[in-house]
């Protein structure tokens, strides 16, 4: 026996339990690709080690925007003079901050567990790993295993956050979007290295609560692959809410703890510099979790940014076996990975579907937000692709001034040979929703001329594609472009 099996008590079982489907994690592809089989007859389990349901409604996505949502109310009450209301001063209380997204998360939890009891997937909570082709081991708290082998497998054990090797970093024990969504006191100064999705949401959130902030980025721009206009709107927001944004920033070294005093030094411009802060955060990226799961005795083969090597239906190098979601490297949004699940619905069914082509929205949640779906300028200028410009300021947007909220704009890129939208940008109050209408008219193959004609409700911020694609484009040819 090997000493680990010699450390705690082992099922003696040797046959695997069979199952239609065994599940590794239970991130956003995974839950409801259990839920779905379970009901329609099949066994189904699913091995999760800690967040039932995956990291969205834990520890990201749902979390962060609960947090984010406290702190844009932080914003109106230091605002409330505007809107004519006396508050001489408040006191934030962070503990309670926490609190209230603890008591989101554990609703969110209950409703998956009912619905893995509604359903009749089986959910084991436990560390699983591969033995053999299709079959996993799951090591139970109490020191038994269980092995279990599925017609079909799938990996869903998602990303976590990346430290880097730069001297000191580990050692300084920073927190990460886990650990600073459990902050129970008000960091004095948040140092964050990343302007990334992550970086830039904590960055604004904590700074309405009153913490000082600085960003440091290695790029020259925040969200540098962006646009050159939003990349100069993002900074514009930051530099008048007071966030100290550092760029071209390389981090050579950090001393201290995070959490009572952290020096972080960096290089700009050729020149050393220490930023003393009470806290870090790093947001520079994630790594696939797929160490440690047994992956070379399933037969199923990484990418060499350590991903797993899927196909366009999903499928690993190893038959039977499926991946979703960033594992699988795909996108890193939860709605990719939701979409991700079907592509696997259909193939396992007998279907073809694939990910190739798929659009693919996304979000940033700060205030404004930034959405965007199809082509940038940018990637279109890169593609060598001909487009017309419609560009128009959120003050166009009649509920944008109603609600005093006019920072920001609407751009749609439309074909020059066609009336086909090949992308949206929008940054503004209520950007993410706005993106959606436009989204579904691209899905729907309308041209631009039907949401410029649509009867839309007034006054909404949707309306605002009155007022864009009412406005005059601008040309940018193909071999401009280029050039």
């Amino acid at each position: 026996m090997s000493s680990t099996e010699n450390a705690s008590p082992r099922n003696t079982k040797t046959d695997p339990e069979e199952y239609d489907l065994v599940i590794l994690g239970s991130g956003g592809g995974a839950k409801l690709s259990a839920w779905t089989f379970a009901s329609r007859g099949q066994r189904v389990a699913v091995i999760e080690r800690k967040y039932v349901g995956g990291s969205c409604p834990n520890i990201a996505c749902l979390p962060s925007k609960n947090v984010i949502h406290t702190a844009q109310v932080a914003s109106y009450v230091r605002r409330a003079g505007e809107f004519g209301i006396a508050c001489d001063g408040f006191r934030l209380d962070m503990s309670t901050v926490r609190d209230r997204k603890r008591r989101m998360v554990t609703g969110l939890v209950d409703i998956h567990l009912d619905l893995y009891h509604r359903s009749g997937a089986e959910l084991i909570m436990a560390t699983g790993r591969f033995i053999a082709p299709r079959t996993l081991e799951a090591s139970l708290p109490d020191g038994t295993t269980r092995r279990l082998r599925g017609t079909n497998v799938v990996i869903c054990t998602g990303t976590h956050a990346a430290i880097g090797p730069t001297p000191g970093l580990a050692e300084a024990q920073p927190l990460t979007h886990i650990e600073a969504l459990e902050l129970d006191e008000l960091p004095e100064h948040l140092i964050i290295i990343g302007g990334g999705y992550i970086g830039l949401e904590f960055a604004q959130a904590m700074r309405r609560f009153g913490s000082r902030i600085t960003v440091l980025d290695q790029n020259p721009h925040l969200l540098h692959r962006e646009d050159n206009d939003v990349t100069e709107a993002m900074q514009s927001l930051f530099d008048d809410e007071g966030i100290e944004s550092l760029l071209s920033a390389s981090v050579k070294k950090v001393t201290g703890k995070s959490g009572s005093s952290v020096t972080v030094t960096i290089e700009q411009n050729g020149v050393e510099k220490s930023i003393e802060g009470s806290h870090l955060l790093v947001a520079t990226g994630r790594i696939p979790n797929t160490t440690g799961i047994g992956l070379d005795v399933a037969g199923v083969e990484l990418t060499p940014s350590g991903y797993v090597k899927v196909n366009e239906r999903l499928e690993t190098t190893a038959p039977g076996v499926w991946a979703l979601g960033e594992v699988a490297g795909s996108p890193q949004f939860t709605h990719i990975s939701e979409d991700d699940f079907l592509v696997f619905r259909d193939n396992v069914t007998g279907g073809n579907h694939v990910t190739t082509g798929r659009q693919v929205p996304f979000c940033l949640f700060t205030d404004p937000e930034l959405a965007r779906i199809g082509l940038s300028e940018k990637q279109a200028q890169a593609e060598g692709i001909a487009y017309r410009l419609f560009k128009v300021p959120m003050a166009a947007v009649l509920r944008a001034r109603a609600l005093m909220e006019t920072r920001g704009f609407l751009k749609a890129l439309v074909a020059t040979d066609s009336d086909r939208i090949l992308g949206f940008t929008a940054f503004g109050t209520g950007a993410g929703e706005v993106m959606s209408a436009v989204q579904i008219a691209m899905l729907g193959n309308l041209p631009w001329t039907a949401l410029r004609d649509a009867i839309l409700t007034h006054p909404t911020l949707v309306e605002g594609l009155h007022a864009l694609f009412s406005s005059a484009p601008t040309t940018h040819a193909a071999a401009e472009a280029k050039a």
